[in-house]
């Protein structure tokens, strides 16, 4: 394996299984969606069966950053952490717990989190508390992409602790300063980089850089319920891969590619204008379109162009593989939950098995991922699929199959009894009501 690489996590929002080209999505009436990260995915690694920790956002935050379950800390049982937690002392991420940033800091990385932080408020909680020497971005889950307002209406745009007032749309601003983070790390090569580059896009509200006036519109209400297209959505998707683009420039002007790990994902499955294809469901839900999601590694120095991979992983494995990677060191009073991925990245053939589980407050839902098998759980109803041969999850065969279900049941039920309990405080906050969505 190649030395230590400088590391960019590139994660989207909300996008969907099928919104990228490379995973088979649709162009758009412009032409390619997403030309820039299809080319990361032919030039290096693509994942056909990778997963996030949970089909909303937040949660899946606290896993990027851990490495862990997110179940372990009380802030993720949130689905999601809303704005009005904001000067909560309790939901978030504890500024003791060591972080994929925080370890890798102490391994000689400088770190950066430029984009969406979704784990919490100062004074109690933040990126500069919890392993990152910078921070630029918004601390909510949402936020106006001209405004900078969060769904309370209050300013959410930050650099550092301090609320920085800053004109621009939001995707190209996030981009931009990612570009001029890569430019100043690239005069003092002799220390890698890690960057959590974390987009808001193609999340909600329905704007691209040519709706500005739609600010008005949306200021009292960002879910913009009665807006957005799919071809305002392929061209938000559009704008983020732009400026992806902008940032491998960046690397290859200063001869930082060949040694970049370059990851790439969604926090969640895709939401209303997102393709899920052949998959369905979305976010919030613990079918596959709810959780299955884009993962694409480009490193060109141990990464062969054009491979595809089978291997099942999850968000948090991910984490453990830039922990390994990087050379760092877990904390053994907090021990990983993630599994590296860094012999699959050698060879993408070199699978192994690993099971994977969920379990979600909202409508009671429990999955176990388990080789080709599928154990579900929604509103006390049981389900079995067959993935390999039934992805989009309609041939139930609880009934056929009642020894497998029941094993499956069991090995969820064993695995649950090592999670701390869901509290009963913990909140469900769509911000909208599940009628206001179109069936699925």
């Amino acid at each position: 394996m190649a030395r230590r690489p400088n590391v960019i996590f590139i994660v989207a929002d909300d996008l969907g299984f099928a919104d990228l080209g490379c995973y088979g999505g649709r162009e758009a009436d412009f032409g390619a969606v997403s030309p820039q990260l299809d080319a990361l995915a032919a030039n290096g690694l693509r994942f056909t069966q990778g997963y996030s920790n949970s089909p909303v956002c937040s949660p899946t935050r606290f896993a990027l950053m851990t490495a862990r379950y997110q179940y372990r800390l009380r802030g993720a049982a949130e689905e999601p952490i809303n704005s009005r937690s904001r000067g909560s002392s309790t939901l978030g991420l504890p500024p003791e717990h060591p972080t994929v940033p925080s370890l890798l800091r102490q391994a000689g990385y400088r770190t950066a989190l430029v984009g969406k932080w979704h784990l919490g408020y100062p004074p109690h909680f933040g990126p500069l508390r919890s392993g990152y020497e910078e921070f630029f971005g918004p601390m909510s889950g949402g936020v106006d992409y001209f405004t900078h307002c969060s769904s309370n209406g209050q300013h959410d745009l930050w650099s550092g602790e301090q609320e920085r007032a800053e004109e621009g749309y939001l995707t190209d601003l996030i981009s931009r300063r990612a570009v001029d983070y890569v430019e100043r790390m690239a005069q003092e090569p002799q220390r890698p980089f890690f960057l959590s580059l974390h987009y808001t896009a193609p999340h909600w509200p329905w704007e691209t850089r040519e709706d500005a006036l739609l600010a008005r519109e949306v200021k009292d209400n960002l879910f913009h319920l009665h807006g957005g297209n799919i071809h305002t959505y392929r061209r938000m998707i559009h704008h983020m891969d732009e400026g992806i683009g902008w940032v491998m420039q960046a690397l290859r002007r200063h001869g930082l590619e060949r040694d970049t790990l370059v990851i790439v994902t969604s926090d969640n499955g895709g939401e209303r204008f997102s393709d899920n294809w052949p998959l369905v469901g979305g976010k919030m839900d613990l079918t596959e379109g709810g959780i299955r999601v884009p993962w694409i590694a480009h490193w060109p120095a141990a990464i062969r162009p054009g491979g595809l991979a089978a291997q099942h992983c999850m968000t948090m494995d991910w984490s453990a593989t830039v922990l390994e990677l990087g050379g760092a060191q877990a904390d053994p009073a907090y021990p990983l939950d993630g599994v590296s991925l860094a012999p699959v990245l050698r060879d993408p053939e070199r699978g192994f098995a690993r099971p994977l589980h969920w379990r979600m407050n909202h409508r009671s839902q429990r999955a176990l991922r388990d080789g080709d098998w599928k154990y579900l759980r929604v509103d006390g109803h049981d389900y079995l699929f067959d993935l390999s041969a039934d992805e989009r999850e309609r041939a139930n065969f609880a009934g056929r199959d009642p020894r497998r279900l029941a094993d499956m049941r069991d090995a969820w039920e064993a695995w649950n009894e090592t999670m701390p309990p869901i509290p009963e405080d913990a909140t469900v906050s769509l911000g909208y009501s599940v009628k206001d969505m179109p069936q699925r």
